[in-house]
C-alpha cells in the first residue's frame, strides 16, 4: 500500500512503498539522468577527439609544403573540423583543376587560377562544411537543454503528489501525527531530490557543451578567413601555403 513506508526506513525502502504514480516519475528521472550521464560522456569523448585530430592535422599543415599532403591528410583526420573545411576546400580545388597534383603545380607556380571567382566558390564551400561541422557537435544538446528544463517540473509533480499522498492519509486516519504524514512527505521529497539530480548535470552539462561549440565556432571561422588568404596569395605571386 503506498505511502506506508516508515519514518525512519531508508530511502530505498520509501521508494519501494511508494505509490505507482511516485514509482513512475522516479523511473522517468532516472532514465532522463541516465540518458544524460550517457550523453556527457559521449560529447566529452567527441570533444577530445576532435581537440586531438586538430592539433595533429594543423602540425601537419603547418610543415607541408604541398597541398597534396595536406589534402591527404584532411581525409585522416576526419573528427577535426579544420580538417573539414580544408578537405571541403580541397574537393573544389581538386575539381577545378584536375587533381591535387594539378592543384600543386597551380599553387607552385603562381598561375592565376585562385580568381575571386574561385576564392568565392572556396568560401561557400568551407562554409556549408563548417555549418555541418557545428550541427554534428551541438548533436544531442537539446535533450540535455530538455532534460535540464523538464525534470525539475517532473519532480515536482512527484512533489505535489506525494503531499497529495499525506493529506489523503490524514483524512483516512483522522490523525495529523508524524507517522501519518511523514511517508508521503519523504515521498515527495525524493521526488523533488530526483528532478533536481536528473536536471543539475544537464544543465552544467549543457552549458559547457555549448561555450565549446562556440569556442571551436570561432577557431572556424579564423582557420576559413587565414586559409582563403593563403589560396589568394597563390594566385598573386609564387608561393606556398603555411
Amino acid at each position: 500500500m503506498p505511502g506506508t513506508a516508515s519514518a525512519n526506513g531508508g530511502i530505498a525502502e520509501l521508494i519501494l512503498s511508494a505509490g505507482p504514480v511516485a514509482k513512475f516519475v522516479l523511473i522517468v528521472l532516472a532514465v532522463f539522468s541516465i540518458i544524460c550521464w550517457a550523453l556527457i560522456v559521449e560529447k566529452w569523448w567527441e570533444f577530445r577527439k576532435i581537440r586531438r585530430d586538430t592539433v595533429s592535422f594543423v602540425r601537419i599543415f603547418r610543415e607541408a609544403r604541398r597541398f597534396s599532403v595536406v589534402y591527404a591528410a584532411a581525409k585522416k583526420y576526419r573528427e577535426s573540423p579544420f580538417a573539414q573545411l580544408y578537405l571541403a576546400a580541397g574537393q573544389e580545388l581538386a575539381t577545378a583543376f584536375g587533381g591535387a597534383e594539378a592543384t600543386d603545380r597551380m599553387l607552385e607556380e603562381g598561375e592565376d587560377g585562385v580568381g575571386p571567382d574561385m576564392l568565392d566558390t572556396l568560401s561557400r564551400a568551407m562554409r556549408r562544411a563548417a555549418g555541418s561541422e557545428i550541427e554534428r557537435m551541438e548533436r544531442y544538446l537539446p535533450f540535455l537543454a530538455t532534460t535540464a528544463s523538464s525534470a525539475p517540473f517532473i519532480g515536482l509533480f512527484g512533489t505535489v503528489w506525494g503531499i497529495m499522498t499525506s493529506f489523503q492519509s490524514i483524512g483516512t486516519q483522522g490523525s495529523a501525527n508524524l507517522a501519518v504524514v511523514a511517508p508521503g512527505i519523504s515521498e515527495a521529497l525524493i521526488a523533488t531530490a530526483a528532478g533536481l539530480a536528473a536536471a543539475i548535470p544537464a544543465v552544467m552539462g549543457y552549458n559547457f557543451y555549448v561555450n565549446r561549440v562556440k569556442y571551436w565556432a570561432s577557431e572556424m571561422d579564423g582557420f576559413l578567413l587565414d586559409l582563403l588568404n593563403a589560396f589568394a596569395r597563390s594566385a598573386h605571386k609564387p608561393a606556398r601555403l603555411p
